[in-house]
Order: C-alpha cells, then sequence, then structure tokens
C-alpha cells in the first residue's frame, strides 16, 4: 500500500471536496449560467437528490467492506449515478476491493472505467497509474506504459516514470530503465525506494 500514499492522499482529499461542495458547485454552475432563472429552476427537489446521491454515497462505500453483498451494492449504486464524481469514486473503491480479492480483471475494469469518464485530471491520473500496475502484474508491459503515458496530472508525473521504469527493468532494458527512473527523481528527488531501484539497477545490468 505503500506505492499508492500519495494518490490515497489525493483521493481523500476529492472525496472530502464532493461531499462538502457538490452541491454548492452545482449551484454556482447554474448561478453562472443562467443567473436568477437558471437558480428558480434549480428546485428543493434537485437540491434533494445531490444530497441523496451524497448519502447513497457514503452508504455503499461503508457497505463495500462487508463481501460480496456490499460488492452488489456498490455496483447498482455505480449504474444508478454513472457519470458523476460519485461513480469514479466508488469505482476506484470497487478496483481496490476486487484488487484485495486477487481479481485483477475486474480491478482492470473498474479503473479502465475511470480513466475513460473521470473529468478530473487527478482522479483519472490515479486510475491509470493503479491500472499501469495491474497490467504489470499480468505481464502486459505495453499496455502499461500506455497506461502510465496517459497521466497527465503532474502530481503524478514521477509515479507515471517509475512504473515506466519498472516495466523496462522487468524487460531488461537496462538503459531505459534508468533514464526512466532518474526523471522520476528529478521530480521526486527524495524518493529513497527510487534512489534504491536506481542503484540496483547497475547490479541487474551486470548479473
Amino acid at each position: 500500500m505503500e506505492q499508492y500514499e500519495t494518490e490515497e492522499q489525493q483521493v481523500e482529499a476529492i472525496k472530502r471536496f464532493w461531499k462538502e461542495n457538490g452541491v454548492a458547485l452545482v449551484i454556482g454552475a447554474l448561478l453562472g449560467l443562467g443567473g436568477l432563472l437558471g437558480w428558480r429552476y434549480y428546485n428543493d427537489s434537485q437540491i434533494a437528490a445531490k444530497e441523496q446521491a451524497s448519502f447513497a454515497y457514503e452508504k455503499a462505500s461503508e457497505e463495500l467492506v462487508k463481501g460480496e453483498a456490499g460488492f452488489s451494492q456498490a455496483k447498482t449504486f455505480m449504474d444508478s449515478h454513472s457519470g458523476t464524481g460519485y461513480a469514479m469514486l466508488m469505482a476506484l473503491e470497487l478496483a481496490q476491493q476486487a484488487i484485495e480479492r486477487k481479481d485483477l480483471t475486474e480491478a482492470a475494469k473498474q479503473l479502465e472505467f475511470v480513466a475513460d469518464n473521470a473529468k478530473l485530471s487527478a482522479v483519472k491520473s490515479v486510475a491509470q497509474l493503479r491500472l499501469a500496475r495491474i497490467q504489470i502484474e499480468q505481464g502486459e508491459f505495453e499496455l502499461a506504459i500506455a497506461s502510465a503515458d496517459k497521466v497527465t496530472d503532474q502530481a503524478f508525473k514521477a509515479q507515471s516514470q517509475e512504473i515506466k521504469g519498472d516495466v523496462y527493468q522487468a524487460q531488461e532494458l537496462f538503459d531505459k530503465a534508468r533514464a526512466a527512473y532518474s526523471a522520476a527523481l528529478e521530480t521526486n528527488g527524495r524518493d529513497p525506494v527510487l534512489k534504491m531501484k536506481l542503484d540496483n539497477l547497475a547490479i541487474a545490468a551486470n548479473g
């Protein structure tokens, strides 16, 4: 789980943001687009629907850790709220649960959904990184490189380069691995794991 630490912190921040500001953001957008006319049509029932979605997400998230029934409930929530930020966050949680159950195919499916549909670059990038790691586990090295290359959020560029380094090392392309790890260190120079991987390349290359 350590390799996901920065991503998890980002996702938790996004969860808090949606919980605290989701309804207000939609109201603000309508006011900006339609002024008082937009507000007039954004009635109490619509606000209540947004609040209900937030509550339903919290409940489904809590139930998810309880086994197959919770997994099914989470999928039902996604079907009912597809295209929303809540659906993206739920898909990330479903993917994590699938990984813990060693169901990498299901995890990849959920992460591909987020990567294809998330509007926030941070959420999309988290999905691409996790998908790339799964693809490495599955031996799909070219797909892993492609997923890592799709990361657009600058906050995750170091992780993207690190993943590419892992792929190249697995393929025994040591020069490419060294270049990728070095690029990652330029962004995150205090990461001891990256330094260790770079140091170990010399041993692997001469082994």
